[in-house]
């Protein structure tokens, strides 16, 4: 994993170097397309190399923030479009496989008319749980535009908070990257045992249902 993320950071630099912050705008664009291209190596660089590396003053942190924001945002509607023209009808048709039904997708949309708008703002301040929220919001559809709007503003504080960290540690800006890394775990963990109950509650209503009823 170490290798790859050097690997990445390589990719970033030159890019940097290359277009500036149209390549922040790239990058987490992609991180929010549900390509695991983590914000917590894009944004602590950008916090070096495109502002304290440069010599301009901390107010720049902001555009840190603006740019990477805009970045979440492309990726974000472009998943939550998959979502909702690709990933519904998918999922209607071919949900059962996976052991979703017509019924948990009533229940999604339920959910994020209710808390959507939370999951949208706080999801952006989550590692791992950002990169991936978009498509079910789209999926469920919820309100496009409340979406987008809170989806940026989420992702601006999240990236001027690793931007920010950048420039405090310029040429260790890894340390940011090295600190954060212990969160993934617990949370990627969290993620896998919501879908281990999930599937094990539908494998059990299965079981339920396939036997006779009793006289």
């Amino acid at each position: 994993m170490h290798a790859f993320e050097e690997q990445l950071v390589l990719f970033l630099q030159q890019l940097f170097d290359a277009i500036g912050w149209a390549g922040v705008v790239f990058a987490m664009a992609i991180e929010s397309a549900c390509i695991p291209l983590p914000s917590e190596v894009t944004m602590p660089l950008a916090g070096w190399m495109l502002v304290q590396a440069q010599g301009l003053p901390p107010m720049h942190l902001f555009w840190a923030g603006f740019w990477g924001a805009v970045g979440c945002t492309i990726g974000s509607v472009i998943t939550y479009w998959i979502g909702a023209l690709g990933g519904r009808p998918l999922v209607l048709k071919y949900g059962r496989y996976v052991f979703v039904t017509a019924h948990d997708l009533e229940r999604a949309d339920r959910w994020f008319s209710r808390y959507g708008e939370h999951a949208a703002f706080f999801s952006r301040l989550l590692p791992v749980v950002r990169t991936f929220i978009s498509l079910p919001a789209g999926v469920a559809r919820m309100n496009f535009l409340r979406f987008t709007v809170l989806s940026f503003v989420g992702s601006f504080l999240w990236c001027v908070a690793l931007a920010a960290a950048g420039y405090v540690f310029g040429q260790h800006w890894r340390a940011v990257r090295e600190f954060m890394r212990p969160f993934d775990i617990p949370i990627a963990i969290a993620l896998l045992v919501l879908v281990a109950w999930y599937v094990r509650r539908h494998l059990q209503r299965a079981r339920r249902e396939s036997q006779p009823a009793l006289d």
